[in-house]
């Protein structure tokens, strides 16, 4: 138990208590403002990604020349520029590709839902209930999105970014104030 203990970070989670509340603070501040300006923030997350899958291209590139005699050279070549060219696609023409990266989620969240809902459904084990909520609430979020596509593009992915950081942020500011409170040493149960 003891061994368990110390891997959660008990410890460590009680000294710094104070880091993860302020991280928590400014993460839903932050998440506020995202929720507030979702336009920006779409755009913003769309050019931040794009550069990801341009330094991640850029990386498989490097690694393929770098290993130019293993089997998987082409691969590796071909994949770093797919990366670079949609992420420069999306830095390019980050409304665009907010538009096109909105229908996917609707799609996803459509096919997550339908899945999540047949799956409660067939088999029905322990809080079977949960899982149902989630797909009907999944299935009808990914509705909701396609059928306002393409306006929805503008407000989406921002929102969705928001409200991860505000939710992040509020576990961060809970998680805090129970390390706080936990005692000095952690007691090992029988």
């Amino acid at each position: 138990m003891e061994q368990a203990i110390q891997l959660t970070g008990h410890d460590e989670l009680r000294r710094s208590w104070g880091w993860y509340l302020v991280l928590g603070i400014v993460l839903i501040v932050l998440g506020i403002i995202a929720m507030g300006s979702v336009f920006v923030m779409t755009i913003a997350s769309v050019f931040f990604f794009g550069w990801i899958l341009i330094v991640a291209g850029v990386m498989e590139v490097v690694h393929a020349f770098w290993h130019k005699r293993w089997g998987g050279f082409f691969l590796d070549l071909l994949t770093g520029i797919l990366y670079v060219v949609a992420g420069w696609m999306m830095v390019t023409n980050p409304q665009e590709s907010a538009i096109l990266l909105t229908l996917l989620i609707a799609m996803f969240l459509v096919f997550q839902g339908v899945f999540r809902i047949v799956a409660a459904l067939a088999v029905r084990y322990p809080h079977w209930g949960w899982v149902l909520l989630d797909g009907i609430v999944s299935l009808l979020l990914g509705i909701l999105i396609w059928r306002r596509w393409p306006v929805s593009a503008l407000w989406v992915i921002g929102l969705f970014v928001g409200i991860e950081m505000l939710l992040n942020g509020w576990s961060l500011v809970m998680l805090s104030l129970a390390g706080r409170n936990l005692p000095e040493k952690a007691r090992t149960g029988a």
